[in-house]
């Protein structure tokens, strides 16, 4: 996906506490945030520096997690990012 929309990827990983508290600070501020928030969140930023917020993980595992994945790659949503990254 970011090769696709042209944009960074950056990984962070909840376990390592550096990660974990700039993890914490992105999704409180734009993303999904309960005290045991899922994961995956994922974001864009945009280039005026504007945050998106666009897919969460389902709590019902992996396998959903995964089925939504799908469908968000063939949705007019991401479509549409698509053509405004081209």
């Amino acid at each position: 996906m970011a090769r696709e929309l042209n944009v960074e990827l950056r990984v962070l990983d909840i376990d390592p506490p550096d990660q974990e508290k700039e993890a914490d600070m992105l999704v409180k501020e734009h993303g999904d945030f309960a005290e045991d928030y899922l994961v995956p969140q994922v974001f864009i930023e945009q280039d005026d520096g504007s945050i998106l917020h666009i897919f969460t993980g389902f709590s019902e595992g992996v396998q959903v997690t995964s089925a939504r994945w799908d469908n968000f790659f063939t949705s007019k949503y991401y479509t549409g990012l698509l053509k405004s990254a081209g």
